[in-house]
């Protein structure tokens, strides 16, 4: 399974608008995935929210910054390093996440769940609702 990791963490890495197509490379037809916005069962599904991605992210890209394999199952960190197209643009922004793959016999993923904070890494960094959220942050680890 170490070396469909290493395939699946370069797909993600080196992932394009038009490699959003190739994502049955690595993702089983009736694959889950499941992320603090998301959860679609299927290929198209998948694809779709990558496309989604490339739509309102200036030039995003992963950079995978940890790995632990387990049998069928591994566990990936990342940084998603972007830049907003509508708000803050050209200001370079990162979210830290992680995600859960479960992998089949072919090594292509059958369950992606993606870990991360969405309070802390997306709302924060926006006007208006980031002040609420960094105000709220701070009021509650004080008490």
């Amino acid at each position: 399974m170490n070396s469909a990791v290493d395939r699946i963490a370069e797909t993600f890495q080196t992932l394009t608008p038009a490699g959003v197509e190739t994502l049955g490379d690595i993702y089983a037809p009736d694959a889950r995935f499941k992320d603090p916005f998301n959860d679609v069962r299927g290929l198209a599904e998948i694809q779709r929210i990558f496309r989604h991605m490339y739509v309102n992210l200036e030039d995003p890209r992963f950079l995978v910054t940890g790995r632990i394999v387990q049998g069928a199952q591994c566990f990936l960190t990342w940084e998603l390093h972007f830049a907003f197209r509508r708000i803050k643009r050209g200001r370079a922004q990162c979210i830290v996440g992680g995600s859960h793959l479960v992998l089949n016999d072919e090594g292509r993923i059958t369950l992606h769940r993606d870990y991360w904070d969405a309070a802390e890494e997306l709302y924060e960094k926006l006007p208006v609702i980031g002040n609420l959220m960094k105000w709220m942050r701070r009021r509650s680890n004080s008490q």
